[in-house]
């Protein structure tokens, strides 16, 4: 029975991979797409065989249902996971952990947002690179009227995203806001109408997908390391990404491209070149191994 229970929660989160796009679909629409532990679980274990699978370049979520992007977290689910004080700690732990793991994946993210997105929903849209939204998403933070307590993380992306003023706003009165309210606040990038927004998250998607993914994951990185607190960013992490454009094919390919009038066909693969530096000096590792030189006589 638990196991049925489990795998009903694993189904609450759905994904597919197609044409360089992963998409990861909240699909609780009965509860609002609420989040409960197990989708939380699920939601990081999808996230990271993203980061794993090289034929993805662009990760996209969204909600199922039309309704919402995610409500929050699931009430019905409180008295079985947040009951006592350790079972709120475990579960901030992991709402913690798949954060990081959304906010830190090399593939550039995008939140496609209809409807609600509130509490937990918009802390999961806050840790995406791109939001987009339809005219009549609502946006909130309910900490404040449910006593629950909102960690320090996501406070922090709240106030990389948009003024301290509106982020204390946002948590101390725990109002809803509207669409053009969020832009107006920068939590969202854009407003599109509900019949356009699928193709133009797609249509983005898509370009990102097509462009030099040895430099779109090179910025990610640096979007990376300038997330993190300033005593804690090390530019030189960044540079052996960077050194990696350069001399990859895609660099000689864009060049082309640009001098001859189109679209470059990106792939992500370091120059022949290269790769016969590295062939070169592994042989040559060989060949001073005296026994791999006794090995090469017998031939």
């Amino acid at each position: 029975m638990q196991e049925t229970a489990v795998m009903e929660e694993e189904s609450k989160i759905l994904s597919s991979v197609e044409n360089g796009v992963g998409r990861l679909i909240f699909n609780n629409p009965q509860r609002r797409n609420a989040m409960s532990l197990e989708m939380w679980e699920t939601t990081s274990r999808t996230l990271e065989a993203f980061d794993q699978n090289p034929e993805v370049r662009v990760i996209v979520l969204s909600g199922a249902g039309g309704k919402a992007f995610v409500s929050g977290a699931d009430i019905s689910k409180f008295e079985s996971e947040r009951a006592s004080v350790e079972q709120t700690l475990h579960y901030n732990e992991v709402t913690a952990e798949t954060s990081r793991v959304l906010q830190g994946t090399a593939k550039p993210t995008i939140a496609m947002i209809k409807g609600f997105c509130m509490g937990g929903g918009l802390a999961i849209s806050l840790c995406c690179d791109m939001r987009y939204c339809t005219p009549e998403s609502v946006f909130g933070l309910p900490a404040a009227k449910l006593g629950v307590g909102y960690g320090f993380e996501g406070i922090r992306r709240l106030l990389e995203i948009t003024s301290p003023s509106y982020a204390r706003e946002i948590c101390f009165t725990g109002k809803r806001y509207s669409a053009e309210e969020a832009l107006h606040m920068q939590l969202v990038n854009r407003i599109i109408a509900e019949s356009e927004i699928e193709r133009f998250v797609d249509e983005t998607a898509t370009t990102i997908a097509e462009n030099a993914p040895l430099t779109v994951g090179s910025l990610k990185q640096i979007f990376i390391e300038l997330a993190k607190n300033p005593t804690q960013r090390d530019p030189e992490r960044c540079k052996p990404y960077i050194e990696k454009c350069f001399s990859s094919q895609d660099y000689i390919e864009g060049r082309q491209a640009f001098l001859e009038k189109r679209n470059p066909n990106s792939r992500g693969i370091e120059t022949l070149v290269r790769i016969l530096i590295s062939f070169l000096l592994i042989l040559q590792e060989l060949i001073l191994d005296s026994s791999s030189i006794q090995y090469f006589m017998k031939f």
